[in-house]
């Protein structure tokens, strides 16, 4: 079944956020924050081992560069929290403002950014059992727990955005898996690693990086890669 493994991510979004909930007044703060930090130092060893496999790291630097300009003339980041704050609004208490936000865009850009979330839309796409969805699932279940419990119900809306991006990208993921070559994904991935890397800085509040600005450099990196380093590109 085509999209079965977006429907099940999502189910284990929605299910370790609402257990979250229920025991999240029960784990003590710091059990709370030192945990947040083992999965912002984890996030920041799983983008350090994308970056570095790249071929050549002019290819993500200038790819995700140029989304960042892309992005901030965008604001993708404003709009992101802008949505956090219209479903902050209608869900959460006032009281609640700054916590509802960070979890919405934090929990939505590191569940939706990703070599597992593209490589797993061409899985689920062609109708084969979604593997790579159910694992990746499994790890975000397991982190929604947390970020509810940190967050509050802000986080729980990420499914929303889960089931959104992962959709769209499985609806499109035959088509995807024939545009990209194995060059195009391996500095695709490395670019993602760059920003899943700044997804654990941010978790780990080391320096506050506005992540959903560099979210157009996901598509400008493997673009780059098609026009100066394939033989059918624009330049070779």
């Amino acid at each position: 079944m085509r999209g079965l493994g977006t429907l099940i991510n999502t189910a284990t979004v929605l299910a370790g956020g609402g257990l979250g909930l229920i025991i999240g007044n029960r784990i003590p703060d710091r059990v709370r924050t030192i945990i947040v930090q083992v999965i912002g130092l984890v996030t920041i060893a799983i983008g350090l081992r994308d970056v570095i496999k790249t071929d050549n790291m002019v290819f993500p630097l200038v790819g995700m560069v140029l989304g960042a300009i892309i992005g901030e003339m965008l604001r993708i980041e404003d709009r992101l929290e802008s949505l956090g704050e219209v479903l902050r609004r209608k869900f959460s208490k006032p009281d609640n403002e700054s916590k509802f936000v960070t979890g919405f865009v934090t929990a939505t850009l590191l569940f939706c950014v990703g070599p597992l979330t593209i490589l797993g839309a061409i899985e689920d796409a062609s109708g084969k059992t979604p593997q790579l969805y159910i694992i990746k699932g499994t790890l975000d279940g397991f982190m929604m727990i947390i970020f509810s419990a940190l967050y509050g119900i802000g986080a729980l809306f990420s499914a929303a955005s889960v089931f959104v991006v992962q959709g769209s990208l499985t609806l499109f993921g035959t088509s995807l898996d024939t545009l990209l070559n194995d060059r195009m994904r391996l500095e695709l991935f490395s670019a993602g690693g760059l920003a899943v890397l700044a997804i654990g800085l941010n978790l780990l509040e080391i320096k506050k990086i506005r992540l959903g600005s560099m979210l157009p450099g996901l598509v400008i990196t493997p673009l780059l890669v098609w026009i100066f380093a394939t033989p059918n590109g624009l330049i070779h």
